[in-house]
């Protein structure tokens, strides 16, 4: 079998891996697994090929579970990056880049939020629940790594925004995390859609300012908690 660098899932036992189609490959003599946390060395490794990457699909999420490749090929990468980031010029360029890091994620912090408190539009009455609000939101939806809708750059910061607010509504003012939602195809997209047009409602009244019970809100009860 001709080696070539490909992509595969997990087999059925450590030594093995399986195709798209299904086949399940034994893994060639002399190889090892480079596990994921190393982007630098992973990306030297692949490069220097072949290599076969191991990813697992867990529902919509794909997991890397590492490379395998020449036990040789890890081994010489890894000692050229080893001797690389030993220097003081990289010691350097890793404080740059954490710092270039560090400020672009504040700037999109603070643009994220100026975001979703233009989205709230409340009256100006609410002021103070607006800031607390978009607060709120922006320091659960912004973390580096969360994972969340805030994260993602397919669509623009308005529509994050507003999807950030409705994903925190469903989880701070709603049942939603203890509803027993039946395992029917379609049926927890109807629950988050029509607990959205819940909450939806529920801003519009803070828009247009009007007077709210503040001990019955649940917007105003799940900052009291």
């Amino acid at each position: 079998m001709t080696l070539a660098s490909r992509v595969v899932s997990p087999g059925p036992s450590d030594k093995t891996v399986r195709t798209d189609d299904g086949k399940i490959l034994q893994i060639p003599a002399g190889w090892e697994l480079l596990p994921p946390g190393d982007a630098g060395l992973t990306r030297r490794v692949k490069a220097a090929g072949p290599t076969w990457t191991v990813q697992e699909k867990k529902g919509r999420r794909t997991f890397s579970k590492g490379v395998w490749a020449p036990k040789d090929t890890i081994l010489a990468m890894r000692a050229g990056l080893e001797e690389e980031r030993s220097t003081e010029a990289y010691a350097k360029r890793k404080v740059a880049d954490s710092n270039r890091r560090e400020k672009k994620q504040a700037e999109y912090v603070e643009d994220f939020g100026a975001a979703v408190l233009d989205f709230l539009n409340f009256d100006s009455r609410y002021d103070a629940l607006a800031q607390k609000f978009a607060t709120a939101v922006t320091l659960h939806a912004t973390p580096v790594g969360s994972g969340t809708v805030a994260r993602t750059e397919r669509i623009p910061i308005e529509k994050r925004a507003e999807s950030a607010v409705i994903a925190w509504m469903r989880h701070q003012t709603t049942a939603y995390d203890n509803l027993k939602i039946p395992r029917v195809k379609g049926e927890r997209r109807e629950v988050r859609r029509m607990l959205a047009d819940q909450s939806r409602q529920l801003l519009e009244d803070y828009r247009r300012g009007h007077t709210v019970n503040a001990a019955l809100c649940p917007l105003q009860k799940a900052f009291r908690e």
